[in-house]
């Protein structure tokens, strides 16, 4: 038993050995904190302000136990829009989320009329921002089958999203180039 005491006296002793333990206890404190705070990473798929390219930002959100609060605050993210200077909002300053539910593998977002109402960077208008929402929604969120919006409680855009969704083939990068294009 007496030479166990001699033993880490040793082993701690040499300036290499008590690095490398510090090394692997900080290593393993940092390990147990990222799995503590639960972060998951979201990407946000904005159009550059001075031409027509995509700009994708990533950010970490803390994860929470309800899907519906997850994407709620997915979509709150996106209205506050990018935090590139050089990108632009998908989305008018004024334009608020009303309510969103989230049932069955559906989601049913209402946003004030103030989103029909284009930036005046983005060339694509309001359809451009709903279906690059609705995209970033489903590629985010893999339990979401159907996004549905509304404005002051109509849905909208229903036929044009149901027609890009449904066609496997459509789902390519330039999905939101066809859909423009039809």
């Amino acid at each position: 038993m007496k030479s166990v005491p001699k033993g880490f006296g040793r082993f701690f002793g040499v300036k290499r050995n008590l690095y490398l333990m510090f090394l692997i206890l900080i290593g393993a404190i940092a390990l147990v904190e990222f799995f503590n705070l639960g972060l998951v990473r979201r990407t946000f798929v904005f159009y550059s302000a001075l031409d027509t390219s995509t700009m994708v930002e990533d950010r970490m959100f803390r994860g929470s136990s309800s899907a519906e609060t997850d994407i709620r605050r997915y979509v709150e993210e996106v209205l506050l829009g990018p935090v590139s200077p050089d990108a632009a909002p998908l989305f008018s300053r004024e334009t608020r989320l009303i309510s969103l539910l989230y049932r069955s593998g559906t989601v049913y977002a209402d946003f004030t009329e103030n989103s029909v109402m284009p930036e005046p960077f983005t060339g694509g208008g309001a359809f451009l921002g709903f279906l690059t929402l609705n995209e970033g929604i489903r590629r985010n969120f893999p339990i979401v089958k159907n996004v549905k919006f509304f404005i002051g409680g109509k849905e909208i855009f229903f036929n044009e999203f149901y027609a890009i969704f449904t066609d496997p083939a459509d789902n390519t990068s330039k999905t939101g180039q066809k859909a423009l294009t039809n």
